[in-house]
């Protein structure tokens, strides 16, 4: 992985929240690192004698994260909130807010608490494909162990104050020098310095050095994809009636999907999750799988089947559309639907990082998410179900 900061474009930035913003837009140039709105950073620093946490603010993307992108929030009163025994997210996120120096701010990173937590002026955290392509896979803890000595490593616990109050507990403790960081399994990774140059170094090597675990373990032959002919019409007037909106189509017959989609167990292969919890909400659990030319029949059943899945686990949640987000044909690669092009688009990256990951995962001795009850909450997290019910 390249590091791309360089001393001429760093010296026009001389204070801690410039600084925080030219590394977090370092971060966000490589997809492999983040994508759409993926990963947060932050920057503790003093005004008017008050120590502040500037961290991500919700709704910008890291590669193009300006100074108002960041949200101030009182230090002490995000440290005070992870000593609760109990806060939903919902009234975490409203804590949170009434605590931010600029009411005009955006709403805090929901991973503020545990950016105040950690005592380092600078903490970047991302979901650095490599990182969690090793931990999503049978053997994810053994390897990740091994290639991160070094780090403290945190069994997948779901996003938000669950994280935050479970890192509190353990690193009361800890001397957190003795620590380059931290993994998240089947999330990502957080490095930390007050530095920031430093932490920014530091992400970059311990990604690379997972990148090489990678390189040297798990080859993948890609196959040349013929590009074959296929009908979409009918694909997309079903749809669009499934949707209640008329949908983009973006075909992705790249090598990457054209292999992908030909496995020989493509239905029980290309259903193991997703890669890290956020994508869920763009994606969906898991694809519509076509083995044969019959759209309706396999529409129906994926809709019966999500309609089964979100009977399992919910409560009082209000029920997402049961249509797919995307497609896996067999023998011919991946196709992905949204209101407009740019939603299309957005799934169909999420898509390719997730299926090179699959392949790579499954030379590591299998892939394998979060299981479906964790799924599901991520799916219909609250603070996502809140908008839903407002509306």
């Amino acid at each position: 992985m390249n590091n791309l900061w360089t001393h001429e474009e760093s010296s026009h930035f001389k204070t801690d929240l410039e600084l925080r913003v030219y590394t977090s837009n370092l971060l966000g140039r490589s997809d492999s690192l983040v994508l759409h709105g993926g990963g947060n950073t932050s920057v503790k620093t003093v005004i008017e004698g008050e120590n502040i946490l500037f961290v991500k603010g919700s709704g910008w993307d890291l590669v193009n994260i300006k100074a108002e992108g960041f949200a101030p929030v009182k230090l002490e009163a995000l440290l005070e909130m992870a000593k609760l025994p109990t806060l939903s997210d919902s009234d975490m996120v409203s804590r949170q807010k009434t605590a931010m120096i600029n009411k005009f701010a955006p709403n805090p990173s929901v991973e503020a608490i545990l950016h105040a937590i950690i005592p380092f002026k600078f903490v970047d955290h991302t979901h650095a494909d490599a990182v969690v392509t090793i931990s999503n896979s049978q053997n994810g803890f053994k390897n990740i162990e091994k290639v991160f000595p070094n780090f403290l490593i945190i069994p997948y616990v779901m996003p938000g104050f669950i994280l935050a109050q479970e890192i509190y507990k353990i690193t009361r403790t800890i001397d957190w020098n003795s620590i380059n960081g931290i993994i998240l399994h089947n999330h990502g990774i957080f490095t930390f310095d007050d530095d920031a140059k430093k932490s920014y170094d530091k992400m970059i090597d311990s990604v690379s050095h997972a990148e090489e675990f990678l390189k040297e373990n798990t080859h993948v032959n890609l196959l040349v994809s013929p590009k074959k002919e296929f009908t979409f019409t009918k694909l997309q007037e079903i749809l669009s009636k499934g949707k209640g909106y008329e949908v983009f189509l973006k075909i992705n017959t790249s090598n990457l999907a054209f292999t992908y989609a030909s496995h020989e167990k493509l239905t029980a292969f290309a259903t193991r999750g997703v890669l890290t919890p956020e994508h869920i909400i763009r994606t969906k659990r898991i694809p519509l799988i076509l083995e044969n030319s019959n759209i309706e029949e396999g529409i129906e059943k994926y809709k019966e089947d999500y309609k089964s899945y979100f009977a399992k686990f919910a409560k009082d949640e209000i029920s997402l559309n049961h249509a797919p987000n995307y497609i896996v044909i067999k023998d011919f690669g991946v196709i992905t639907c949204g209101k407009n092009e740019k939603e299309a688009e957005i799934i169909n990256d999420i898509v390719n990082h997730t299926m090179m990951a699959v392949l790579q995962a499954d030379k590591l001795g299998g892939y394998k998410s979060i299981s479906l009850e964790e799924s599901f909450k991520m799916e219909y997290w609250e603070l996502e179900q809140a908008k839903l019910k407002k509306s």
